[in-house]
């Protein structure tokens, strides 16, 4: 489960890679988190701001709602890829390697882009179907998504909450999460020391080499 910082932070190639590494196999999200990602992909901005330099772009404000009409231009995320003018960042990774991903939308969404479901009671049903048998969630930096699944969990799945914000995680065992393992931090670090890791790991298995612990 992804937030929009994971994009504003530049963390969206971390997360790609984690696709690339078998860890993933499905993604919830709203239309923010799919919004930006695609706005990177097409205009080199976030939220309009220069992935390049930090700057405000001049017309960046509208970049967002250009990436949206982008992809109503070709119909779906996935005839934008098939295209060939997604060319990178979640959501055409999530499309070459057919991960599964679940869009939830709210009243706030700007568009929103076609693959969100905007009615709450059909998204929410989607979404357990997808949480059967389901061992770990990863939470990253999206409170009010991380509070609505962490209510659709059994208790015995195990769930970790990334957020800057610690009222987060609290909020997740206020409301009967009490097995969610709690991480106050910064997502870019995260990201990047689970990607740095996992990757070690596998370069171990490729190599044939076991670690004692």
């Amino acid at each position: 489960m992804l937030g929009p910082a994971v994009v504003h932070t530049k963390s969206q190639d971390f997360f790609t890679k984690l696709i690339e590494l078998g860890y993933v196999d499905c993604l919830f999200a709203g239309n923010a988190l799919a919004t930006h990602d695609l706005e990177v992909a097409f205009f080199g901005t976030s939220l309009g701001v220069s992935f390049e330099d930090g700057s405000p772009v001049s017309g960046g404000h509208s970049h967002h709602l250009r990436a949206i009409n982008k992809i109503y231009q070709h119909g779906s995320i996935a005839q934008a890829v098939n295209s060939g003018e997604l060319k990178s960042g979640i959501m055409h990774s999530c499309i070459k390697n057919n991960i599964d991903f679940v869009l939830a939308g709210s009243i706030r969404d700007d568009g929103p882009l076609p693959e969100v479901i905007t009615d709450s009671v059909t998204a929410q049903c989607i979404m357990r179907e997808k949480l059967q048998n389901v061992k770990m969630v990863v939470m990253v930096a999206t409170m009010l998504h991380s509070i609505a699944v962490g209510n659709l969990l059994p208790a015995e799945v195990d769930t970790v909450c990334v957020d800057m914000n610690p009222s987060v995680i609290t909020k997740l065992s206020d409301r009967g999460s009490f097995q969610t393992i709690g991480l106050v931090t910064d997502v870019e670090s995260f990201l990047s020391s689970l990607v740095r890791n996992l990757t070690r790991e596998k370069d171990y298995e490729n190599k044939n080499i076991y670690v004692s612990t």
